[in-house]
C-alpha cells in the first residue's frame, strides 16, 4: 500500500507537472527532523494517554511479554510496518488530496472532510467502537493541523507511526480494534469502555480524545505561524 500509494502521488505530480513538494511531501526533508520530532511526539503522547489511565486505576502492565533477540526482532519489524502504514494513510489522505480539495474548498473544510473520510476507513476495523471512530476523525483533524503549521507532512507522519508503534508494540494494547501479536508487554484494563477505550484500545478512551485536543493547543504554541496556505496555487 504504501508502494502505490507513494508511485500514485508520483504519477498525478507527472500529470500536473508539478513537484510532490506541492502535495507537502518534500523529498528532502523526508526523514529529517520534523519526522523525529513528531516521532516522539507520537510516543510521549499515547504513554501520556496510558498514564493517565493508570494514574485512574484503568490500566496496568501486567509483566513483558518479549525477552532477548525477540524484543528487537519485533521492535523493528513492527517499526517498518507502521512506517509503511503511515506513509500510506498520509501521503493517501493528506497529501494529494489535501491539496486538491483545499484548492476547491480552502484548508479547514478540506481537512474536515478528508478526516471524516479517514474515520470512514477504519469502520470496517474488527473491535472498533463509536468513541474510536471520533478519536480517528479528531486524530486526523490534528494532524492537518501540524500539515497547516509544518507545511508539510512529515511531522504527521513520524507521530502517526510512533503512535501506533507505541500501542501495539511497546504497551501491547488494542490498535484500532486490533491486537497485535510480537508484544512487549503485557497490559490489561477496568472500567467502562468509554474510559478504558475497551476492544478498540486507548484510542478508544475520552481520555485520549481530551489528550489529543491539548496535544493541539501545545502545537500551535510550537508551530504559531501558518506555513500551508488556505487555497494552494
Amino acid at each position: 500500500m504504501a508502494f502505490f500509494v507513494a508511485l500514485a502521488t508520483w504519477i498525478v505530480s507527472r500529470m500536473e507537472k508539478r513537484p510532490v513538494d506541492d502535495y507537502g511531501i518534500p523529498l528532502s526533508q523526508a526523514f529529517g527532523k520534523r519526522f523525529w520530532e513528531g516521532s516522539v511526539w507520537g510516543f510521549a503522547t499515547l504513554s501520556a494517554i496510558l498514564l493517565a489511565l493508570h494514574l485512574s486505576g484503568h490500566f496496568g502492565i501486567d509483566s513483558v511479554a518479549l525477552k532477548g533477540s525477540s524484543v528487537v526482532w519485533y521492535a523493528f519489524a513492527w517499526a517498518a510496518t507502521f512506517l509503511a502504514v503511515s506513509i500510506s494513510e498520509e501521503f493517501g489522505f493528506r497529501g494529494y488530496w489535501l491539496f486538491s480539495f483545499s484548492r476547491r474548498m480552502g484548508f479547514w473544510p478540506a481537512a474536515l472532510f478528508i478526516s471524516a473520510v479517514f474515520g470512514g476507513a477504519h469502520l470496517g476495523n474488527h473491535g472498533e467502537n463509536v468513541f474510536g471512530i471520533l478519536q480517528v476523525v479528531v486524530t486526523g483533524l490534528f494532524f492537518c493541523l501540524t500539515i497547516r503549521r509544518t507545511g508539510n507532512l512529515w511531522f504527521a507522519a513520524g507521530f502517526h507511526a510512533a503512535w501506533d508503534w507505541a500501542e501495539t508494540f511497546f504497551y501491547g494494547t488494542p490498535d484500532s480494534g486490533l491486537l497485535g501479536a510480537g508484544r512487549f508487554l503485557n497490559t490489561s484494563v477496568l472500567g467502562p469502555d468509554w474510559v478504558t477505550g475497551g476492544s478498540a484500545g486507548p484510542e478508544g478512551s475520552v481520555i485520549a480524545l481530551l489528550v489529543v485536543l491539548l496535544c493541539g493547543l501545545l502545537i500551535h504554541f510550537r508551530f504559531p505561524k501558518v506555513i500551508y496556505p488556505d487555497r494552494p496555487v
